[in-house]
């Protein structure tokens, strides 16, 4: 224990400057005159111990200060300090200091908070608010005129009991109130008791019908939970694989994560080589800008060279060329003079021959000069004899020349005909050819099952068209005659259009295979009606030329540009960045995506499809695009049939007037492509049927040619014939004069010959003649050639001399540009090989971007087995919600672990007629709280859960319906009892069970309530006690020191001569014979009684011979609740001791004679049992609550371990009161057999009461 060791005072009061007062010690007195300071020494410790200012005789903080009071302030501050002592401990400082008007507060020279300076103090036991650490001026005296009830509340403020009063009057208020309504239901219960029994009775008669009633529920429950069992066991499955595939799906965005992150990475590395590159070109710029300053000199002097050079070769090849045309004109002229020669030589020879033929066969073979005449002569008179009949035959003759010519044109125009004819059919045969080879691509292509579809249909189509074509020509030219019809468009394209047109046109032949074209032109719908919303999704994309790959955009667009061409937009394949289809906007209904309403060729411009299309949908109307687009948890793009567009971002266009006269390009290009075709085909039918008619008029008329020829050749006949009569008349004589049977024969022998020599003669002159002039024209040329020879031969001569000068000219400035170039070349050099690593980079971006690729194509295909999973399992959901709703319709009360019924919607499990994605919505939700509901599946049998395959689960369901049927067959033949009374039994029983949990709920509040009350109770007479303890103990002390008396006591007033209430007689001391265990199983069993109670064994009497016995001092009522518990255990026999009357009947009890009790007979004395209970009916004895373990635990042998005691209050600390003091304390100690150790916790203070005693024990103070 401390004490205070110094105060240091400054400026305090009427304590000018610092002063020091100590050290002190533990007992010290202050004395001195009035005024000297007694009292501010006072204020000053109880101003440093936290003692508020006014209790310091002082209005204001700043009149503390020395001076202040009459206005002269010795300083702005002042403090005082105390130095506090303990035993085995450092010194502390507690300082107080008066700052302006405001206190600061110090612990060892450190700033603290009023709180941690009050929670230091209360430490050393000072607590200011308790004021018990000083006795003011009056204290002493207030104290000693107080009365009991005034000091008790003082004892209350200083052990601060007096806090818990306020909650110890509550608390006890709410004890009563429960134990008043614990009373009250009891009786409740006990009257609704009766009214269940009388209904009991009337309930029997039903319990047949409830029975039967309750088989068929079970077989209803047994199958509903059949059916729900293998449900959720099918969910379940479908669930695990669900969350299998998600965890896929999340390592494929992982990985792809990672494979765009190396992809980036790769872009950066990519860009600062094309940096490098550029910077490179350039440099090589630069280095060509100054190759190109230097290079027109050398092209230059190059170009005149080379010019001199050609034209030395011009000269040369002329001067070759003069050579041998001057040598082949000599020889050429030579030959001719040879020619001359020969042809004058065979003149000769045929003369000669001639000559001697004439000689050979004399006069007859040689005509007269007088016999020619008269040839002629004859011949013309029988021309005239016959000129009627030479006409006619001329007239033949032309006709018949006619005719054939007629039949050679016609014979060839049918050779022609028929080669025309063989060449369509070799058109056929490659048309075959080719379809062989497409059909052969279409077995080896790789596209989509759709795209297979409509490419064979397309080439069977045109397989059978070709193969029918003859035959077929018209009925397709019809169709195009009525589809142009239909149209009824001829649109005319204007000059801009023609432009654009020419420039397409163009490009394509400049980059043939890398232009494919626009995309209007490469796609169509498939329906007309898609062709309005198409052009919208489309939009500027329509007219977009795509290209392969972005040089060749780049490459287009500068030629556009020096064409002077319009702004084009281009879609290169290989730079379109496009997201994949999400698969299950496919699935939606009243939906397609537009993508799939659009037929396209070739197939590798889906990208471009992709891209301008991206995953908008096409509806039918506009309420199924808005409810698409905005109803549902994600948006969507949609547009309508009629053009309005629903964008993600809420903005909804139209403009339906303006697409028609879009859309309507598709049809002008459906006009387009017929119109073509209507030309190709109706010039194939118009050569197709020039051809056949003309092969079908071929034969009749060659057949009619050929009949006139040969009539008319029978005509010609006859009159030759009668010419040949004429002449033969005419020439008669002439024929015997010369010799011959006919004149023709003349004419063809001899005047044959006769023509013939002069023939050949003229030929001779002729060839001659020529021979002649040809001579002499060569001459002159052979003339002319020789001065050209000549002429070039100076002309290369002066050339040669001219080329050696700019040679050397152009060798100078070949040498300034080889150095340049060497430059230029290592450059083109670097830049070669930073192309290359560029080309690397590219080419590992493009695996990479392959290997992107794969994992989307892996992701989709996830996502659309994440589709089939999910279907499946909403089906499980909505089987299991019908189910539950069916439960809930029919009243089938299934067992559930979790959830009740009232859980399970009445709503349909099926949205398809809501007209938003709301319904959804509502339906996930209400399957989201129906799997809150967790089913008890403990009744269903184990055969029934083993059931695996399906045709095994059905026949297992159809033999439970089947039992179920029967069952309620069975029910229905029996009449329905008196349902009135089962209902009464139930009100009853409800009633019954509601008063049973509401006087359930009253014990257990009554017990809290006494609990929390005791509780209280305690800890108000713990804080009470403590302070009464240690002030009475002082007291004593000092008392004793002040009367220098060791055995002096407290005077008080004489004891009345009777009990008080908390006094208490005890029995003594007796043997024990029991063992711990016994004693632990009875108290185990037994409740605590409301009453205190002490139980111990006794050695049994004579009428209890070999039984063990269990006394119980304590109340009789609290006794009697704690055997009613127990009494199937133990039986409890009564008996009483006797009533004495005395003060003192302590040795009484030991004396006593123990009789047996009343209630047992002769035989019944001599019955054996495990426990019996001999009671001690101790009403006749004032026996405190507390007092009664006390006692038990003093006198009863607490060394022996068969000692037990339970109390209601174990730990709460007793006094004894006594009359007779001195007579108690013998024999507290004359039989006292504790051990040393156990006297320590037990203290007795014996006096006599000379006032008015405190309150009774286990009350409050």
């Amino acid at each position: 224990m401390g004490f205070l060791k110094l105060i240091e005072i400054e400026n305090f009061k009427s304590y000018k400057g610092r002063q020091i007062i100590g050290p002190f010690q533990r007992f010290t007195a202050i004395i001195g005159p009035n005024g000297s300071g007694k009292s501010n020494l006072m204020d000053a410790i109880s101003f440093v111990l936290g003692e508020k200012t006014s209790n310091l005789r002082v209005k204001t903080l700043r009149d503390l200060i020395h001076g202040a009071p009459v206005g002269k302030p010795a300083a702005n501050r002042a403090f005082v300090s105390m130095v506090y002592s303990e035993e085995g401990a450092e010194d502390r400082t507690f300082a107080r200091v008066i700052v302006g008007g405001s206190s600061e507060y110090k612990i060892n020279n450190k700033v603290v908070q009023l709180h941690e300076y009050s929670e230091e103090l209360e430490k050393l036991g000072i607590l200011i608010k308790a004021r018990n650490f000083l006795v003011f001026q009056g204290a002493v005296e207030s104290i000693a005129m107080k009365n009991p009830k005034e000091r008790t509340a003082l004892f209350e403020e200083i052990s601060r009991s007096g806090e818990l009063a306020q909650e110890y009057d509550k608390r006890k208020k709410e004890m009563v109130k429960a134990e008043e309504d614990t009373q009250f239901n009891y009786h409740r219960k006990k009257n609704i008791a009766a009214e269940r029994k009388e209904a009991k009775q009337e309930k029997e008669e039903a319990d047949r019908y409830q029975r039967l009633k309750d088989e068929v529920v079970r077989a209803q429950v047994q199958l509903q939970l059949f059916k729900l069992y293998h449900n959720e066991v099918e969910i379940e499955k479908l669930n695990k694989e669900l969350a299998s595939k998600n965890k896929e799906i999340e390592k494929d965005k992982k990985r792809m994560d990672k494979v765009e992150d190396e992809l980036k990475e790769k872009k950066k590395e990519l860009g600062k080589m094309m940096r490098e590159q550029q910077q490179i070109e350039k440099e090589i710029k630069e280095k060509d800008s100054e190759l190109n300053q230097k290079r027109p000199q050398y092209i230059k002097a190059k170009e005149n060279t080379s010019h001199k050079i050609k034209k030395l070769e011009a000269a040369k090849k002329s001067l070759q060329n003069a050579q041998k045309h001057y040598k082949k004109r000599k020889g050429d002229m030579d030959e001719l003079e040879k020619e001359m020669l020969s042809v004058e030589k065979a003149r000769q020879e045929f003369e000669e021959r001639m000559e001697e033929e004439s000689q050979s066969q004399g006069r007859d073979l040689t005509l007269e000069e007088n016999q020619v005449k008269k040839y002629h002569r004859l011949k013309e008179e029988a021309s005239k004899r016959a000129a009627t009949l030479a006409q006619e035959l001329e007239k033949f003759n032309r006709d018949q020349k006619a005719d054939q010519d007629r039949l050679d044109l016609e014979e060839r125009k049918k050779v022609e005909t028929e080669a025309k004819i063989k060449q369509k059919l070799r058109e056929i045969e490659e048309n075959q050819k080719r379809i062989e080879k497409l059909e052969e691509y279409i077995t080896t292509s790789k596209q989509s099952l759709e795209e297979q579809k409509k490419l064979e249909g397309e080439l069977t189509e045109e397989v059978e068209m070709a193969k029918r074509r003859i035959d077929e020509i018209n009925k397709e030219l019809n169709q195009v005659m009525e589809q142009l019809g239909d149209a009824r468009i001829d649109r005319q394209e204007s000059s801009r259009q023609q432009r654009k047109a020419e420039i397409m046109e163009s490009i394509k032949r400049l980059y043939p295979g890398s232009v494919y074209g626009r995309l209007i032109d490469l796609c169509q719908p498939t329906q007309k009606k898609y062709q309005i919303a198409v052009t919208k999704v489309l939009g500027k994309n329509m007219d977009a030329i795509i290209v392969d790959s972005e040089k060749t955009g780049r490459d287009c667009i500068q030629y556009i540009k020096e064409q002077r061409g319009e702004p084009e937009t281009f879609l290169p394949l290989d730079y379109l960045e496009v997201k994949p289809t999400d698969e299950k906007l496919r699935e939606l209904k009243g939906a397609k995506l537009v993508i799939d309403v659009i037929r396209y060729e070739p197939p590798h411009i889906k990208k471009a499809l992709q891209y301008a299309c991206g995953n908008a949908l096409v509806c039918d109307n506009v309420e199924d695009a808005r409810r698409i687009a905005f109803g549902g948890h994600q948006r969507h793009k949609t547009v309508a049939l009629d053009g309005t567009l629903f964008q993600k971002s809420g903005v909804i266009s139209g403009g339906a007037s303006d697409l028609k006269a879009k859309a309507r390009r598709w049809d002008e290009k459906a006009v387009d492509k017929l119109k073509e075709k209507k030309e190709r085909l109706t010039e194939e039918l118009k050569e197709k049927s020039k051809l056949e008619s003309e092969l079908a008029n071929f034969g009749p008329r060659i057949n009619d040619i050929k009949r006139i020829i040969q009539s008319r050749e029978r005509e010609m006949k006859d009159l030759k014939e009668k010419m040949n009569q004429v002449e033969d008349e005419v020439f008669e004589e002439f024929c015997r004069e010369i010799g011959v049977r006919n004149i023709r024969e003349f004419e063809e022998e001899k005047v044959k010959r006769q023509n013939e020599i002069a023939k050949k003669r003229l030929e001779f002159e002729n060839q001659k003649t020529r021979l002649g002039i040809q001579l002499d024209f060569e001459k002159n040329q052979l003339k002319e050639d020789q001065d050209k020879v000549h002429m070039w031969e100076q002309t290369v001569k002066k050339d040669e001399n001219e080329i050696e000068k700019l040679k050397k000219e152009e060798q100078r400035h070949m040498k300034i540009i080889d150095e340049t170039m060497a430059q230029l070349q290592d450059l083109k050099n670097q830049h070669l090989a930073k192309k290359s690593e560029v080309n690397d980079k590219n080419h590992e971006m493009e695996e990479i971007r392959k290997k992107l690729g794969g994992a989307n194509k892996e992701m989709t295909h996830l996502q659309k087995e994440v589709t089939a999973i999910e279907t499946k399992l909403e089906q499980k959901r909505s089987d299991r919600h019908n189910l539950l709703q069916a439960c809930k319709m029919q009243d089938i009360k299934l067992p559930l672990s979790k959830g009740t019924m009232d859980d399970i919607s009445q709503e349909e499990g099926s949205s398809q007629g809501e007209d938003s994605v709301s319904g959804s919505q509502r339906i996930s939700s209400i399957y989201a709280r129906e799997a809150l509901i967790e089913i008890d599946y403990g009744d269903l049998c184990e055969d029934l859960k083993d059931a695996q395959a399906e045709e095994e689960i059905k026949q297992e369901m159809n033999t439970l319906q089947q039992k179920l049927n029967e069952q309620q067959s069975v029910l229905q033949r029996i009449a329905a009892p008196n349902m009135k009374a089962m209902e009464k039994l139930e009100s009853v029983r409800d009633k019954f069970q509601e008063t049973s949990d509401e006087f359930e709920a009253a014990r257990k509040r009554a017990k809290k309530a006494k609990q929390a009350f005791e509780q209280i109770k305690k800890e108000r007479f713990d804080r009470f006690n403590a302070c009464f303890e240690s002030v009475a103990t002082n007291i004593d002390e000092i008392y004793k020191a002040l009367s220098r008396n060791s055995s002096a006591q407290v005077g008080w007033s004489p004891l009345p001569n009777q009990l008080l209430p908390s006094s208490v007689i005890f029995p003594s001391r007796l043997p024990v014979p029991i063992s711990i265990q016994t004693q632990i199983q009875i108290l185990t069993h037994l409740p605590s009684p409301r009453h205190s109670w002490a139980l111990r064994t006794l050695k049994s009497p004579t009428w209890m011979a070999s039984t063990t016995t269990v006394w119980l001092l304590g109340n009789a009522s609290g006794l009697w609740t704690t055997y009613q518990a127990g009494k199937r255990q133990w039986q409890l026999w009564p008996c009483s001791l006797p009533s004495t009357g005395k003060a003192d009947p302590l040795g009484q009890l030991t004396k006593t004679e123990l009789r047996p009790p009343e209630a047992l007979g002769p035989k019944d004395t001599q019955r054996s049992a495990k426990v019996k209970i001999v009671w001690w009916n101790l009403d006749c004895i004032p026996v405190s609550l507390s007092t009664a373990a006390y006692l038990a635990l003093v006198f009863l042998d607490l060394s022996s371990p068969s000692t037990l005691i339970r109390s209601a209050c174990p730990h709460r600390p007793l006094h004894v009161f006594s009359p007779t003091s001195r007579l108690l304390l013998t024999r507290l100690l004359a039989n006292n057999p504790f051990p040393c150790k156990s006297r320590s916790i037990i203290t007795f203070h014996p006096f006599t009461l000379s006032h008015s005693p405190p309150l009774p024990l286990g009350s409050p103070p």
